[in-house]
């Protein structure tokens, strides 16, 4: 009895204990799932993304892109500095990890206009007969591949370094993440926009300054500089970055198991959250010295191989951004209030373009996403933004207005001729590929498409409905080219009515499987479109410059609407989830634009309920 007494007394506590611990890790509670048949996995978009192309790879038209025509272009970084944004992207010919290999960096003012690619780690020729622990093979006319997991550092005084690693790759399987490449390179970023030279920072065994092209930091004239080498190289939390590409046993890294991807932020009472690759996830109390001996997958969370972020957000809360499915579509964003418990899921983007080249493990799908690191840089305009690949191919980088929200409480009255050009997209997402741009154009919204194989895209939110009108003028500056569609869709991207401007100058509406012809348009006219729709009874009306044109049933039935989309191509559904992981092949003409660029002008958008 007395036995059973004491266990009455200590299991309560006991149990305490076990939840507290339990409660005491990342962890998704929210109810929200990807469904990702859809490449927007039927996720609701967060208010205002915009979502700019940065770089396009071409092989056909080097001079188009980064002057080299290279087609795998993967894993970038992104720093703000000296109120410039800087991405930095590593490069292989054709495949990941097949050499050559380099390293290119972009900069912005804004986010929204990028320079040409630069490199900033160049071609590095590996000494004939160099070995690999665990290999036999020996190079001959070998370069190396460039692989890291940590672009960039900003120093307590302002120095400015970028970083990447030199590593080895024999073949098409060969990992340059496997702790036997040669160092880690580092320079300086000026501020007048120059490059200090190239160093290393940190060499990997059997590598030292006698038997490499770089000299050792130390070795600068620059004290700043060297200062901060040496500042990063006592900073726990950056070098834990650094642990695929180091020796397995190396002492600058702290958890040295082969966890991947490691990003991190600090919790308001000081403890570092870490995360990692397939969301695995480990708190250290004393920020970075040490770490539980195993991280854990955060409960809740949906990830697999491909890199999840996480970071203190400008308006106080938190923000993880990943792909949340067994596939690298789409990318989507979770929050919390506290940093542990994250709440929601909402989109980011769900575009999958066309993968134009093959290539040696390219993935479709926005992937490896990462921000701006904590140290690294606050953009003047308090939003979050993060960069990553599409199809290991393109560069690309978003912005996420704070505080994150995907619903709407006001209709839309938007005149782009009265609103002020640097806040008329604010309540508006776009999707702007570099030869399908999106701009406001002399007080109108234009979305220009000279791009064969993507399209530009823009969305606006309104409170959801199940009778909306929606009115909204379009200028066409052809007709004999080009497609415009347009549609009105539910919170989880489903389309109930979708109106198309075609390549043959016919205004058509779907209705099933066939499109209804109702008119024909001009180029250079103004057509202002009113479009009346009952959810319900499934009933809308079309009235163009004031004329009735059309009453038709919506193609698909939706409980209410609530955004608009116009998109200057037709919806993809390649790839899906039974495509093959793999792509051997390149699409046809893939360096070549469209011989003429199709232009369509938006004025005004206004949506009222009836």
């Amino acid at each position: 009895m007395k036995i059973f007494k004491i266990l009455c007394l200590i299991l309560p506590f006991a149990t305490a204990i076990i939840n507290a611990d339990a409660q005491d890790t990342v962890r998704y509670t929210g109810k929200t799932l990807v469904n990702a048949d859809y490449h927007h996995g039927q996720l609701t978009p967060v208010v205002g993304v915009h979502s700019i192309q940065t770089f396009r790879a071409n092989r056909e038209h080097p001079e188009l892109a980064e002057n080299f025509g290279w087609t795998y272009n993967h894993a970038p970084m992104l720093a703000y500095w000296n109120n410039k944004f800087y991405v930095e992207y590593l490069s292989d010919q054709v495949g990941e990890s097949i050499p050559p290999g380099q390293t290119l960096l972009q900069s912005s003012n804004d986010g929204y206009t990028w320079n040409k690619p630069e490199v900033i780690f160049p071609i590095y020729r590996i000494a004939d007969g160099t070995t690999k622990e665990g290999r036999t093979d020996v190079a001959k006319d070998l370069d190396a591949v460039m692989h890291q997991r940590m672009g960039f550092y900003v120093s307590t005084k302002n120095v400015f370094l970028v970083l990447g690693f030199y590593a080895i790759s024999f073949d098409a399987k060969d990992d340059p993440n496997d702790g036997h490449g040669i160092g880690r390179a580092v320079r300086e970023v000026q501020k007048d926009g120059k490059y200090g030279p190239i160093y290393f920072i940190h060499y990997n065994p059997g590598y030292a300054e006698k038997n490499t092209k770089y000299p050792y930091f130390t070795q600068s004239k620059s004290k700043a500089f060297v200062e901060a080498c040496k500042e990063l190289l006592t900073n726990k939390l950056m070098t834990q970055q650094w642990n695929e590409e180091a020796d397995r046993k190396d002492p600058l890294i702290t958890l040295q198991k082969q966890y991947k991807a490691f990003s991190y932020y600090h919790l308001p009472d000081g403890r570092v959250v870490g995360l990692w690759k397939n969301a695995l996830t480990a708190i250290s109390n004393d920020n970075g010295k040490s770490w539980p001996e195993n991280a854990s997958r955060a409960p809740g969370f949906v990830n697999s191989n491909a890199k999840i972020w996480g970071q203190k957000t400008a308006d106080g809360n938190y923000a993880t951004v990943y792909n949340p499915s067994e596939y690298r579509w789409p990318l989507a964003i979770s929050t919390s209030k506290n940093g542990l418990d994250y709440t929601d899921l909402n989109l980011v983007t769900g575009e999958v373009s066309p993968m134009r080249y093959g290539g040696n493990y390219k993935s479709y799908g926005p992937q490896y996403v990462r921000g701006i690191m904590e140290g690294n840089g606050k953009p003047a305009d308090g939003k979050l933004w993060v960069t990553y690949s599409m199809n290991k191919e393109d560069i690309w980088v978003s912005s996420i207005p704070l505080p994150v929200k995907n619903t709407m409480v006001n209709p839309v009255n938007d005149d782009f001729s009265k609103m002020p050009k640097d806040r008329a997209l604010d309540q508006w997402n776009i999707y702007s590929p570099l030869w399908a741009p999106v701009n406001v154009e002399e007080g109108n919204l234009v979305l220009r498409d000279k791009d064969p194989f993507d399209y530009a895209k823009v969305e606006r939110a309104f409170p959801a409905s199940g009778k909306i009108i929606a009115s909204f003028s379009v200028t066409p500056k052809q007709n004999d080219f080009g497609l415009l569609e347009i549609e009105l869709q539910d919170t989880k991207g489903l389309a109930t009515v979708r109106l198309t401007f075609d390549s043959a100058g016919t205004l058509s509406a779907k209705a099933g499987a066939r499109y209804k012809n109702f008119m024909k348009y001009e180029a250079g006219k103004t057509y202002d479109i009113k479009l009346k729709l009952d959810a319900f009874t499934r009933f809308y009306s079309i009235t163009v410059n004031g004329k009735d044109a059309l009453t038709s049933l919506a193609f698909q039935p939706v409980a209410d609407v609530s955004r608009i989309v116009f998109r200057t191509g037709s919806v993809r559904r390649f790839p899906d989830v039974d495509t093959p992981a793999d792509q051997t092949y390149d699409l046809k003409n893939a360096g070549e634009s469209e011989k003429k660029e199709a232009v369509y002008s938006i004025k005004y958008l206004k949506t009222e309920g009836f």
